[in-house]
């Protein structure tokens, strides 16, 4: 695996954290999949998770996001350089791609998805060697690019992968800087 860590807030807040997914996911992750605000993100994409949970290849990261043992959310962190599929093509070595997303829409714009990208990225960039991340989504929203770019990212390209029209984000090493309240709820 990429990296172990996990994170637990200060005692006096609920615990949030990353796990790994496992098979026990599927259920959920295929709920998850089926919400009108995750479909909108990725209205083409089949994770076949029966599959993908049973491969831990050490290129990949499939994390759960959890408050006090709840799932809210989903993060996949890969090296882009050496993952299996291709997908994105050719890259330069010693990069990380997020995907990221949070499960039910009720969970949406409580600082979820600000956590979990704060933790995302720490993780990401504690491993000297990562110079970037990348992250594609799609052309057409604009509500992740503007999240995104809170974080530093900036727009790199304009790319089909498949046939989704997405927009390439990319931070730098030289542009992530972890706020004093990383870990912190957003």
């Amino acid at each position: 695996m990429l990296q172990s860590a996990s994170y637990s807030a200060p005692q006096n807040r609920q615990t949030r954290y990353f796990r790994d997914a496992t098979r026990d996911d599927i259920p959920l992750l295929r709920f998850w999949d089926k919400q009108p605000h995750v479909k909108a993100s990725d209205p083409d994409s089949d994770w076949e998770w029966e599959t993908e949970l049973l491969r831990t290849p050490d290129w990949r990261e499939q994390l759960i996001y959890e408050e006090d043992g709840r799932p809210i959310g989903f993060v996949q962190i890969i090296d882009p350089a050496r993952e299996d599929s291709h997908y994105w093509g050719a890259v330069a070595p010693n990069q990380r791609a997020i995907d990221i997303w949070i499960g039910l829409e009720i969970d949406l714009n409580r600082g979820y998805g600000s956590e979990m990208m704060h933790l995302a990225l720490a993780r990401c960039f504690s491993d000297p060697r990562v110079t970037a991340v990348l992250i594609d989504p799609l052309v057409s929203n604009d509500r992740a690019h503007r999240f995104y770019k809170r974080f530093g990212f900036t727009p790199l390209e304009r790319r089909m992968f498949d046939t989704d029209d997405c927009l390439v984000f990319k931070l730098t090493r030289e542009q992530y800087s972890l706020p004093e309240t990383a870990g912190e709820p957003a």
